[in-house]
């Protein structure tokens, strides 16, 4: 139960909730560490997808074409990438870093969006998103196992609260400081409401489009 300060951002993820129709959202400082902790969760706490006869890890397919970071938090979260051959110029709405229930949806963000058993990673970061937080972004999730964990994690595996007031004792998540900030929430509370009509049902955004490097150009270290 998030305590002060902290049920701010407790309430932003409540309207996210509401809006993409997710049973949990968790919001963190970027869609960046979102999909880092979505891919951690899933080959480290659910599963264990490293063969322990030859150590050789999980390979992660995803695009040619998308945004830097994404094949850094994949390798970052112990595994290899593989890039899939793009035919188009721009990278467009949502995908699968397959087969991980992991979505990048960093340029997806409208009503009812959710899908369900998988763990939706949105960014709110930068000129072209639609919710422009300057920084942030969110893991939408139905795993309430993985809602719990998540938590936990991003907040440097501890409760909602001072520091002050936690309990130490109880310290089940080893985990990163990838939390919002209540400001952050705040201006999300405010800006969310764009999102809907004047009688209160909520609007459908397209997806957004753009170009990205084709990252299978370049060499990266794995």
């Amino acid at each position: 139960m998030a305590q002060g300060v902290h049920q701010i951002t407790a309430d932003f993820e409540s309207k996210l909730c509401d809006y993409t129709g997710a049973p949990y959202a968790i919001a963190l400082d970027n869609a960046s560490n979102a999909i880092f902790l979505a891919l951690y969760y899933e080959l480290n706490v659910v599963h264990n997808h490293f063969n322990p006869i030859d150590f050789k890890p999980f390979t992660i397919h995803i695009p040619s074409l998308t945004y830097p970071s994404v094949p850094c938090e994949i390798i970052h979260a112990g595994a290899k990438v593989k890039f899939e051959e793009t035919y188009t110029k721009t990278t467009k709405g949502a995908y699968q870093l397959w087969p991980t229930k992991v979505w990048d949806s960093a340029l997806r963000f409208t009503s009812n969006m959710y899908q369900a058993d998988t763990h939706m990673c949105l960014s709110f970061t930068g000129p072209y998103k639609h919710l422009k937080l300057g920084k942030g972004g969110a893991i939408l999730t139905d795993n309430e196992h993985a809602y719990r964990w998540f938590k936990k994690a991003r907040f440097s595996g501890r409760d909602e609260c001072s520091y002050h007031e936690d309990n130490f004792d109880k310290f089940p998540v080893i985990g990163w400081n990838f939390y919002m900030m209540p400001e952050i929430a705040a201006r999300g509370l405010l800006l969310i409401q764009q999102f809907y009509n004047q009688d209160g049902t909520p609007k459908h955004n397209k997806d957004l489009e753009l170009p990205y490097p084709d990252l299978s150009k370049f060499k990266i270290y794995q």
